[in-house]
């Protein structure tokens, strides 16, 4: 059984950094593509970025040049790291994967309608101004 586990959010002001984590992202099963998405109170779910296993990248206009998803294999951990953030990214962040070959953009839309296989159980950011 994945149980993906997420660690690394806070609360920061804005202009601030944090980088989340998402071990024990040991998979079992094969899986496609690794990302990360985000819901706030209200608001629409929203695929924030997401990464292939030909280590190709996509994210969310909202969070280009800001943030960075990348993956250690070695520890099976997936992280993203938020820089200049904003009070607008305050949102429960959680990681997903799924096994289905979608491009990373692709996965992106996938996470914001909620189609993925996996998925943990979140880590709060919450950014002050």
């Amino acid at each position: 059984q994945v149980q993906p586990v997420e660690s690394g959010g806070g609360s920061v002001q804005a202009g601030g950094s944090l980088r989340l984590s998402c071990a024990a992202f040991g998979y079992s099963y094969s899986t496609h593509w690794m990302g990360w998405f985000r819901q706030a109170p209200g608001k629409e779910r929203e695929g924030v970025a997401a990464i292939d296993s030909d280590g190709i990248t996509s994210y969310a206009d909202s969070v280009k040049g800001r943030f960075t998803i990348s993956q250690d294999n070695a520890k099976n951990t997936l992280y993203l790291q938020m820089n200049s953030l904003k009070p607008e990214d305050t949102a429960m962040y959680y990681c997903a994967a799924d096994p289905r070959p979608v491009t990373a953009m692709t996965a992106l839309d996938d996470m914001a309608s909620g189609v993925y296989a996996y998925r943990g159980q979140g880590t709060q950011v919450t950014v002050s101004s």
